[in-house]
């Protein structure tokens, strides 16, 4: 095909073809873009007649793509980033006048913790601004970009989308919150004898701070486990519960009352990484790279990077 071929070509159907390669149904892409079942399947025909291939065969419930459908989509998806990058170099971003829709993910502590003094910058900055902030964490956070729900994400990330970037916005150490009045900080056993409260997003019973025990040989017992952060300080008020949470949302929770926030009774290498992720297609973009440079600054913590 030539360049003069392109002009037969809708740039639309591409974008059908990319949503069909990461949703594997005609049902859910049409959800993705916002368009009826009919209109996906007719897009699949034409680009079935276009690249004179299947593309996708049905097996069970899925699609699953052929072999020249994943020969395309090597080659496509950074031609679309490309074409994406092209689009929004050629425009222009000023924050003080713009009233363009932002959508972010954010995982829950991020949301509580450091979201407020974000929201205060952009208020001033760019009043006419829209932000959307959708609810994200490692396990929902590939899928949110993928499908480009969002365009830029805050969590604890572990694999993401090929063409997606990160970078490191701070390392934070876990803490101890506890709701008792005994004095003192609490020693090894006591951390262990105590009941526990921990945040699981998949429902486990067992978390990083358990490897952490076991690799010391200790162990300890947890009585209750929730999906988020945020109302953690409230559960465990009035209780010898104790959690263990990342500082910087120990001390948004503690700032509340009725909690103290201790460090861990013994040393651990581990860390927990708050990264900053976004779409590959929109790593120039200037609205993007604007909103970025913002959560790096009052998301961030130069002094742990």
């Amino acid at each position: 095909m030539n360049r003069n071929d392109l002009r037969r070509l809708d740039l639309n159907l591409l974008i059908v073809f990319e949503t069909l390669m990461h949703e594997r149904s005609v049902t859910r892409a049409a959800e993705k873009l916002f368009l009826g079942q009919p209109a996906i399947s007719a897009a699949l025909a034409r680009l079935r007649s276009l690249f004179d291939d299947p593309l996708f065969v049905r097996t069970g419930r899925t699609m699953e793509p052929t072999t020249r459908a994943q020969e395309i989509f090597v080659l496509l998806v950074p031609a679309l980033d490309s074409i994406s990058t092209a689009v929004s170099r050629a425009s222009e971003f000023d924050p003080s006048t713009s009233k363009q829709v932002f959508r972010i993910g954010l995982s829950d502590e991020v949301e509580f913790s450091l979201l407020p003094s974000l929201l205060r910058r952009l208020r001033v900055e760019a009043p006419g601004v829209v932000l959307v902030v959708r609810r994200a964490n490692y396990l929902l956070m590939p899928g949110l970009l993928t499908s480009g729900e969002i365009s830029v994400g805050v969590s604890y990330t572990d694999e993401l989308p090929a063409n997606a970037k990160r970078k490191t916005l701070r390392r934070s150490r876990p803490k101890v919150m506890r709701a008792d009045s005994i004095p003192g900080p609490l020693s090894m056993d006591d951390f262990c004898n105590r009941p526990h409260a921990m945040v699981s997003y998949a429902g486990d019973l067992n978390g990083f701070m358990d490897e952490e025990l076991s690799a010391l040989g200790k162990t300890r017992h947890v009585v209750l486990a929730v999906p988020q952060f945020n109302g953690l300080n409230s559960l465990i008020a009035g209780t010898d519960i104790v959690a263990t949470v990342p500082d910087f949302a120990a001390d948004t929770l503690a700032a509340a009352g009725g909690l103290r926030v201790e460090p861990l009774p013994f040393e651990t290498g581990r860390a927990f990484e708050l990264s900053m992720v976004w779409r590959g297609a929109q790593d120039n973009d200037p609205a993007e790279r604007w909103l970025r440079s913002r959560i790096q600054m009052f998301i961030g913590d130069p002094d742990t990077l």
